[in-house]
């Protein structure tokens, strides 16, 4: 079973397409890239529990990083494709990636919950045109 199909059938179970769940693994990829830094050549010599634990992200990261990848990709649109997909609290993306531990694709910490997705930002205010006019070029 691929990747694709896997989303699809976890996407199935939830309220959101899979276009919300390729959204949330592309936005991860933009936040721990942004975070972390991209993957050095030497990656083969490392540890995968220790490169896994040093490339993590909290919820809180990834909440702000999702928000400034959907501003990076749709623009003036983020929030309204965001809705689209019916992403439209910061607990939604939540939703999405433990769908995806649960699933299988993706790995949390122990100290990590969906609590961690609560009340990050507020969307109402997040995709405001004079908050993106910065965050656009990042």
């Amino acid at each position: 079973m691929s990747i694709d199909q896997d989303l699809a059938t976890i996407a199935k179970r939830t309220r959101y397409p899979v276009d919300a769940y390729l959204f949330v693994q592309r936005g991860l990829d933009f936040t721990v890239s942004r975070l972390h830094g991209e993957i050095d050549d030497d990656f083969d010599e490392i540890d995968p529990n220790e490169f896994e634990s040093q490339r993590h992200v909290s919820g809180q990261d990834l909440c702000v990083g999702l928000r400034d990848f959907a501003i990076k990709e749709y623009g003036l649109l983020a929030r309204t494709v965001l809705r689209r997909w019916s992403i439209t609290t910061c607990r939604d993306f939540g939703q999405i990636v433990f769908a995806m531990v649960d699933g299988g694709l993706m790995r949390k910490t122990d100290d990590d919950t969906i609590h961690d997705f609560n009340n990050v930002f507020d969307f109402a205010n997040a995709f405001e045109p004079a908050l993106m006019l910065g965050k656009a070029g990042d």
